[in-house]
């Protein structure tokens, strides 16, 4: 106990805490870099956890922690998106709030995680506005976009019509539409590209191997440390175990793949086999989308909801609207296209169509900035620590 106190006392510098966020560190063997008040908060944590190691057994990141008795900038973002924000430590744990060494890994972790996403995003000046006006923004881009294209059907005499059978191209040409959507993917594609790209180089992973990527991609698509480490699942509202949040995040997850197959089986009828859209109710395109689409009406309402629901002290409260922009985004992406789907062949076709399509080109158009991201930064992380857990422990502190 002594010894944990005179540590927590160390690591947040009670002696001189001014100085303490600007208290030079090691970033593995690189020129000393400050860490912000949030990454030396990340530090001050993970220094008691490795004095206690209580929480060993939770997830990966205690054990990746046992590797490392200093915590410089890339240590700290690694660990940072590692964390799953389960839960399970927050309530596990002796010394958390209102303990006076107010321990509270999964807030912290969630501070530096969200400040990886704007430290790291290309181009820089989009991620800091979207750190800060998430929901906003987002709204804000998918109204306008939508009103745009409402405007431009209503100008070409496309908004209200008779029934065109589902044909899309009668109101946007097919080269218009590839030709934006084609863009917008590509932007998306190379924003994420560069900055899942720095942020792989800063954490210094090391080699990646066939197990290595086949263990990391097991655990992605699994969400396996959305399990609390026992299998129970994630502590959401209070110390009741939940696997909500876990299924909740698969129907987003597998949903979004889903629509995204249809799409990429939509491109191949059209360009290998010649053949048009629209496509039949029991084709493999639709059937597809709508499977995707139903997913991504349940998965996001579901994270809504407990979003809504979850304390203060599990994540952190300023991310609220991110979450909340991209939740909408996606939410909305499904709604409008189940609706355009049931009702292609009705003179409401051309509005509908203008409106999803605003949207899906908001939803593109920010997935670099905001709660998509961290699905690609946890996978980076995912891989460094199946890389690092077969390297030889330099300390031998942790289990086997």
């Amino acid at each position: 106990m002594k010894q944990l106190e005179e540590l927590t006392r160390q690591a947040r510098g009670d002696a001189a805490p001014a100085m303490m966020a600007e208290q030079p560190v090691r970033w593995h063997g690189k020129a000393p870099a400050s860490l912000t008040a949030d990454e030396t908060e990340v530090a001050r944590v993970m220094q008691i956890c490795n004095a206690c190691r209580y929480c060993e057994g939770f997830c990966a990141v205690f054990p990746a922690m046992t590797r490392r008795l200093e915590f410089g900038k890339a240590d700290v973002n690694y660990l940072a998106n590692l964390c799953h924000n389960c839960g399970a430590c927050l309530h596990a744990c002796q010394y958390a709030p209102p303990h006076e060494f107010g321990v509270n890994v999964p807030q912290a972790m969630a501070k530096v995680r969200v400040q990886t996403y704007s430290d790291y995003a290309w181009p820089a000046a989009l991620g800091k506005l979207y750190k800060r006006n998430g929901l906003t923004l987002s709204l804000a881009a998918a109204g306008a976009l939508a009103l745009f294209l409402v405007l431009t059907v209503a100008i070409t005499g496309g908004l209200l019509h008779e029934p065109l059978a589902g044909n899309f191209y009668a109101i946007f040409p097919h080269n218009t539409l590839a030709l934006m959507f084609g863009l917008v993917f590509v932007f998306a594609m190379l924003a994420l590209g560069i900055g899942v790209a720095r942020f792989w180089r800063d954490v210094a992973p090391g080699a990646a191997s066939g197990p290595a990527v086949a263990e990391a991609t097991h655990d992605a698509l699994r969400l396996k440390y959305l399990d609390g480490g026992h299998g129970k699942g994630c502590n959401n509202a209070d110390d009741a175990f939940t696997l909500w949040r876990r299924r909740f995040h698969h129907f987003t997850f597998y949903g979004f793949m889903l629509c995204f197959a249809a799409t990429s089986v939509a491109t191949l009828y059209h360009y290998a086999f010649g053949w048009q859209a629209p496509y039949p109710f029991l084709s493999l395109p639709v059937l597809l989308g709508t499977t995707g689409g139903i997913g991504l009406l349940i998965g996001p309402a579901g994270l809504l909801w407990l979003n809504l629901r979850r304390h203060p002290l599990q994540g952190d409260p300023d991310q609220r609207p991110m979450d909340r922009g991209f939740i909408a985004l996606l939410f909305l992406t499904s709604l409008t296209g189940l609706l355009l789907l049931a009702l292609r062949d009705t003179a409401l076709m051309g509005l509908l169509l203008a409106i999803h399509l605003g949207v899906v080109m908001a939803l593109f158009l920010t997935l670099p900035y905001g709660k998509f991201a961290h699905g690609i930064f946890r996978c980076a992380a995912l891989l460094k620590w199946a890389i690092e857990k077969r390297q030889p422990d330099p300390l031998k502190l942790g289990a086997d």
